[in-house]
């Protein structure tokens, strides 16, 4: 692999570690280090960070918030 390709994939912790789970990137990164944006959409993909990906958690989260606010009222109700 180049070394300013490891240098970049370095420089990102959470690439770095997608890496060393993902071995198969190495070959591919070392006969074509264009694939490096590539390899970065699959992390991001593979780490939840992708827009829908983060609407979906903030959905979740809205979702838990209002069910315990709901069963908080309900028991404030029944005192």
């Amino acid at each position: 692999m180049r070394p300013e390709v490891l240098q970049q994939v370095r420089a990102k912790p959470e690439l770095w570690k997608y890496l060393r789970l993902h071995p198969g990137w190495y070959r591919k990164l070392a006969r074509n280090p264009a694939s490096l944006q590539e390899m970065e959409k699959e992390s991001r993909v593979f780490y939840g960070k992708t827009f829908p990906q983060r609407m979906d958690k903030i959905q979740n989260n809205v979702n838990l918030a209002s069910m315990l606010f709901e069963m908080v009222r309900q028991m404030g109700q029944q005192s």
